[in-house]
């Protein structure tokens, strides 16, 4: 699979928790935990990270999806990325677009399909 693009240009194949998910890789898991541990100020575990994906309906998602205001705003208009909505790049993806490289660039490919 060439690339899965999240609500907020993630690409969900090249995330590391999704990998690592997808192989049952709990030492990779583990790994993810403690680096977005550091990364984000924040306790994780490794089954706090296990994903199939923003997209998934079932099976696991990280914690945070259920909380996630791209995820959920997406979600909510019946869009599949935030590519697709009128209001692209409003405050609620900013963040991402700042501080993940390459998200605004993916968005900004799927808007010109």
């Amino acid at each position: 699979m060439d690339s899965i693009v999240a609500p907020c240009g993630l690409d969900c194949v090249k995330c590391d928790a999704y990998v690592a998910t997808q192989k049952d890789d709990r030492a990779a898991l583990a790994a993810v935990a403690e680096k977005w541990s550091k990364q984000f100020h924040a306790a994780f575990t490794a089954d706090a990270v296990r994903c199939d994906g923003c997209h998934a309906t079932t099976g696991v998602q990280i914690g945070h999806c259920a909380e996630c205001n791209v995820r959920l705003c997406a979600v909510g208009r019946g869009y599949r990325t935030c590519a697709e909505c009128g209001d692209f790049g409003c405050e609620k993806v900013q963040w991402f677009f700042s501080n993940v490289p390459g998200t605004r660039e993916r968005l900004e490919a799927l808007r010109k399909r």
